[in-house]
């Protein structure tokens, strides 16, 4: 499946065919008449219930009967009560066969008119597609030997007034799936069996780090400086201290700062925003995972990134083999460690350590920015010509000092920073470095920040982050840290194609 651009992933947030399903005005009315009649009556559409303890999972069931080991016919002594969603009905003279779904799977329920008589079939046969019902019945093998369940009674919970979409054909078109998941989930299991996964790789990455004595600290999501990274932030407004504040573009700065109180490995998984671009890899709110190692460099990390995908991948998938760009991929191999110096006089003959800016302006498709420095043309060359040629598992490190205004110089080359990224697919999945942990350096990167942003952009520049800076000054152990996507984690672990597929209310365009 090709990979959208960007102007394609756009066109999905103006495409939309509305909430897809059934007769529209016409099938809303008739199901609200039914609402009506059945209040009319006394009966509630909308119950209060509580089935936590009674109710059994549809999988339970079908797990705990064998129905080859059952003679055909109903088992009176074999009671269950489900809960789920009128997914269809068939009805055969005095018979009817409605199956019903939950999060679990789903099982038909048999409908007699013997054992229920006249009111209560009748009103099982007046339910809509797409309600929710709670059902008691005896286990059932079916003459083709099907484990089924024979109702004896059942009871509607919730009254649907649209009808759900269509099961056959789902809904038109991506734009309506990312605005109404909802009818996404409802209208395919490959959706619901999706989030299912993306739980299970978070849930993995948790137990895989409290495994490895790893803290978890919640930092803030309002700052007062939004630092860590060079993104531009979202800004709001406190109204009781009538200050701005910003959503955390990342997590780095507090974990640091953890260390520094002598905490050792520490992480935090959660929401950052960062007010950019949307794209198949990059969306202006996602999930990230930072985690600190005590004591560690950057090829820790990388190390840490290795052992931890592998077995992330195991746990929630069952294999560590994936596809990407029509390849097989093993997580379980080790990873290539090569440098940016390396991968770039591979691919044109250039050592960039060797080259001006302008020698190296050459090698990119278009002008060179006029403001640009050597380190931004490096930058620009890496992620334009190489990183998305990077289909296997791979370690790219020591990128040039100059972004990185928290990262250790190297320690032979100081236009060079101890820094990493971990590519799969073309796509950078987690971004490391050894931290810097001298305060007089720290200051002085500070300032040059400052002043770099003030001339790129002319946004009033942040101010330096005092508070982090005299932090260091009361030591700040030998670290490493990694930062990483975990959508993108689950992009790549899933074979898709966008973060929009793996984030579950994606942010869209508004309709016009």
């Amino acid at each position: 499946m090709p990979v959208k651009n960007q102007q394609e992933e756009e066109q999905d947030d103006r495409s939309d065919t509305g909430h897809a399903g059934g007769d529209g005005v016409v099938e809303f009315d008739e199901r609200r008449a039914k609402m009506e009649r059945l209040r009319a009556e006394g009966i509630d559409p909308y119950p209060p219930v509580s089935l936590w303890n009674t109710r059994t999972r549809i999988a339970d069931l079908v797990a705990a009967h064998d129905p080859t080991k059952l003679e055909q016919g109903e088992h009176p002594d074999l009671r269950h009560q489900i809960a789920g969603r009128l997914i269809s009905r068939r009805v055969h003279g005095k018979t009817a066969f409605l199956d019903v779904r939950d999060l679990s799977g789903q099982i038909q329920v048999v409908v007699r008119f013997d054992s229920l008589g006249e009111e209560a079939f009748n009103r099982i046969l007046n339910l809509d597609i797409g309600d929710i019902v709670g059902v008691l019945g005896s286990v059932y093998v079916t003459q083709r030997g099907q484990l089924a369940l024979a109702v004896v009674e059942c009871t509607l919970l919730t009254k649907t007034l649209r009808p759900p979409p269509d099961k056959h054909h789902g809904l038109g078109d991506t734009g309506t799936r990312y605005r109404y998941r909802e009818l996404d989930l409802l209208a395919n299991e490959e959706t619901r069996e999706l989030f299912i996964t993306r739980n299970k790789i978070v849930l993995a990455i948790r137990e895989w780090l409290a495994e490895r004595n790893f803290v978890e600290i919640e930092t803030p999501a309002l700052q007062s400086l939004a630092g860590g990274a060079g993104s531009r932030p979202f800004t709001t407004h406190h109204n009781a201290l009538d200050r701005d504040l910003y959503l955390r573009i990342s997590v780095e700065l507090f974990l640091n700062r953890c260390i520094v109180g002598g905490m050792e490995n520490v992480y935090d998984m959660g929401k950052v925003f960062r007010n950019e671009g949307i794209s198949p890899k990059h969306s202006p709110e996602f999930t990230i995972i930072e985690f600190m190692c005590a004591y560690s460099d950057y090829n820790d990390v990388a190390t840490v990134t290795e052992e931890m995908f592998r077995d992330v991948a195991q746990k929630a998938l069952g294999r560590t083999v994936i596809m990407r760009g029509g390849e097989e991929i093993d997580l379980a191999k080790p990873w290539r460690r090569v440098t940016m110096r390396e991968l770039i006089l591979e691919r044109f003959g250039v050592d960039f350590m060797e080259s001006t800016r302008e020698q190296l302006a050459e090698l990119l498709d278009g002008p060179m920015d006029p403001a640009a420095t050597w380190a931004e043309v490096v930058a620009d060359i890496y992620s334009e010509k190489i990183e998305s040629t990077i289909n296997q598992p791979t370690h790219v490190f020591d990128f040039p000092l100059e972004p990185f205004p928290i990262t250790k110089r190297h320690s032979k080359h100081p236009e060079l920073a101890e820094h990493f990224d971990a590519v799969i697919g073309g796509i950078e999945l987690v971004s490391g470095d050894t931290e810097l942990n001298d305060p007089v350096d720290e200051w002085q990167r500070f300032v040059e920040q400052r002043k770099r942003r003030a001339v790129d952009d002319g946004d009033v520049p942040h101010p330096n982050d005092e508070e982090y800076a005299r932090a260091l000054e009361y030591g700040y152990s030998p670290t490493a840290g990694g930062g990483m996507g975990v959508d993108r984690l689950v992009m790549i672990l899933t074979e898709r194609d966008t973060l929009r597929e793996v984030i579950p209310f994606p942010i869209v365009r508004e309709l016009r």
